[in-house]
């Protein structure tokens, strides 16, 4: 027996109307009040620090699965 899976929430979106809902993500805040448009070193560090945690986080993974 087949399970039939229904089309819901994007799955079920035409790729324009996707498309069309993606896109006001970008365009819900103005350039000039977002904070790494302003400020290109709070974008510099909070790239380092994500990148210092998905590092960490791998190693800890690796380390258990080790174990």
């Amino acid at each position: 027996m087949e399970k039939i899976k229904s089309k819901r929430g994007f799955a079920s979106m035409s790729p324009e109307r996707r498309a069309a809902i993606a896109s006001m993500g970008g365009k819900a805040v103005k350039p000039e009040n977002r904070a790494f448009a302003r400020d290109l070193g709070l974008a510099s560090s909070a790239g380092r620090k994500g990148g210092k945690k998905a590092k960490a986080t791998k190693a800890t993974k690796s380390a258990k699965a080790g174990k």
